[in-house]
């Protein structure tokens, strides 16, 4: 690779790099910063836990991705607020990667992903973000708090996961297994610190109080024996060493599909949490492309550690900011936070009930739902609430790259079905006054001879073809005016459409005359050849006066209409037409 090509590479990677403003930031208010680290610490602990254990990897899993990959996010992300880790949107999708490939597999794809952000990252992808619209959000968000309140009815009733990766499949077996041997003890456990983290969330929502739900619940099943209550099981002091030992070479070809799906969620979903971040502070914008290439690095590493891959996670974000963050340091101090729980207190953390966590994921999965903006959406406009639906069915039953893709499909093309109804063409009852001429005698002429049509807004393929047949519908007229100024946009469909209709009109004897063509539609409608056909013989006008001079003047030519004794000189530019 030439020298000039390794320079702009490398200018483009430091360009995503932490500035010194990122570093500067992290020493203004310290105190502040490090409080703030340390109750998103708190709230983190048991999120990563559950998050893990419902991912099949692991407790350790999600501990190693939230500090591994908490980490290096907080530090070359584009957000000073982003708090990352293992989240339940990206759970949802891990689940059927360990069921067919297996934990190897799990940290393969995140290891792919990562390298995935980083080279969107790079090509500067971050921006397009802003086009996903607000329903295909909500219901994506919607749908993944069903699909983690469904993968967590295992664990709040007390029996073994069962076989599949269907959410809905699952669900239903784990139901069926408690019917034959009930646990009651679990599904105590979860609805108690369900209940209690949503009744204190209201009560009192500056208290972490997931964590004290959780010490509660622990407590209860040790001092009073509750052995219905399985505890997490005993979990590592320390992280692991580095290890590519989980790579398999052969298997790569066979895991890119899943990666990509990983990479768009942790795309996403990020992007997301660091917007959502921006709405609920004042000076804090964060850049899309570091955000991307921050995840990515972070999900590059974490898979070394036996971790998870990781997102922005919204909830943790959004704690980060309420108790006060104003910098990289709060994200970073949570993530050392969680590493000393990993080194020093792994004995008391592996004592936790499973129930517990899974109440925990019960009550984060109603907490995601805002019922506020789905109804204000769904009562938006008919199409706003067909997107929202599909997109959370679609998450449900299918898979959230899917339902995200499918969500935009379906949003643009009823995006599309509006911009195409608001095209129109509208017959003009007369034209502007002509010198020499009284109007009713002009009004007269046109009713009789010629028709003018007006054509506003967008001529593309999402409508054209209803403009060419209000065009074939013209009868019992010998000049048609096609006014174009007021065109808003016209694409290759547009303009073949538009010249089929020209040309079928020309072979019924009727003669097309247009006016105002911008400079900006000539290059369209060159190119398929509508333009050589709107300017033969002269028929194409600057004006709609010079058009109705020339449209009088053939008319009187070809012995329709009678030549006045005083005729008005044509206007300049215009040719006198030969009789037909």
């Amino acid at each position: 690779m030439s020298t000039p090509l390794l320079g702009r590479a490398w200018g483009s990677v430091r360009a995503l790099l932490p500035g010194r403003a990122d570093l500067v930031a992290m020493g203004r208010n310290p105190r502040r910063d490090l409080l703030a680290g340390l109750t998103v610490a708190i709230v983190a602990l048991p999120l990563a836990l559950g998050f893990g254990v419902s991912s099949g990897l692991g407790a350790e899993a999600g501990l190693a991705t939230a500090v591994v990959a908490g980490a290096l996010a907080a530090l070359f992300g584009g957000s000073n607020l982003q708090v990352s880790g293992p989240t339940g949107a990206m759970t949802v999708v891990l689940v059927p990667i360990v069921a067919q490939y297996g934990p190897g597999g799990v940290l393969t794809v995140g290891l792919i992903a990562g390298l995935m952000l980083i080279a969107l990252a790079v090509a500067r992808a971050g921006r397009y973000m802003q086009y996903v619209p607000a329903p295909v959000v909500e219901g994506f968000t919607l749908g993944i708090a069903c699909v983690i309140g469904l993968q967590q009815v295992p664990g709040a009733l007390g029996v073994a996961k069962p076989e599949g990766d269907k959410v809905l499949v699952v669900t239903w077996r784990a139901v069926e297994e408690f019917v034959r041997h009930p646990n009651w003890t679990a599904v105590g456990l979860a609805l108690a610190v369900a209940a209690l983290m949503l009744a204190g969330a209201r009560w009192r929502p500056a208290v972490p109080f997931s964590i004290v739900a959780v010490i509660a619940a622990t407590l209860t099943a040790q001092l009073f024996h509750l052995n219905a209550a399985r505890p997490i099981g005993d979990l590592p002091a320390g992280l692991p060493t580095p290890s590519l030992s989980f790579l398999d070479p052969g298997a790569l070809g066979s895991l890119l599909a899943p990666a990509v799906a990983v990479a768009a969620l942790a795309a996403l979903e990020s992007l997301l949490s660091a917007s959502v971040a921006d709405g609920m502070t004042v000076g804090q914008k964060h850049d899309p492309d570091k955000e991307l290439f921050g995840q990515g690095l972070a999900n590059l590493a974490a898979p070394l550690f036996g971790g998870v891959p990781a997102t922005g996670a919204i909830a943790r974000t959004a704690v980060n900011v309420r108790t006060g963050a104003g910098s990289r340091l709060a994200a970073l101090t949570h993530a050392a936070v969680l590493a000393v729980i990993v080194f020093a207190a792994a004995p008391l953390v592996s004592r936790i009930p499973l129930a517990a966590l899974a109440g925990v994921l019960l009550a984060t999965a109603v907490r995601m739902v805002e019922v506020g903006s789905l109804r204000a959406i769904a009562r938006a406009t008919r199409s706003d609430a067909v997107v929202l639906v599909l997109t959370a069915v679609a998450t449900l039953a299918l898979d959230l790259v899917y339902a995200v893709i499918i969500g935009l499909v379906v949003a643009g093309a009823l995006a599309l079905r509006a911009v195409a109804k608001q095209a129109r063409m509208e017959q003009v009852s007369f034209a502007p006054h002509l010198p020499g001429e009284d109007r009713e005698e002009e009004h007269a002429l046109l009713a009789e001879h010629i028709v003018a049509y007006r054509i506003d807004g967008p001529l593309f393929f999402a409508g054209a073809h209803r403009f060419l047949l209000e065009l074939a519908e013209v009868a019992d007229v010998r000049v048609v005016i096609l006014r174009m100024s007021r065109v808003a946009t016209i694409d290759a469909t547009g303009a073949l459409v538009l010249k089929d209709a020209v040309e079928d009109l020309n072979r019924r004897g009727i003669v097309v005359m247009t006016s105002g063509i911008r400079p900006g539609q000539r290059q369209v409608l060159s190119s398929v050849g509508a333009l050589d056909l709107l300017r033969h013989e002269g028929r194409e006008f600057a004006t709609t006066l010079a058009a109705i001079a020339a449209a009088r003047t053939h008319l009187q030519c070809a012995g329709v209409l009678p030549i006045p004794v005083q005729k008005t000189a044509p206007a300049p530019g215009i040719t006198e037409e030969s009789p037909r």
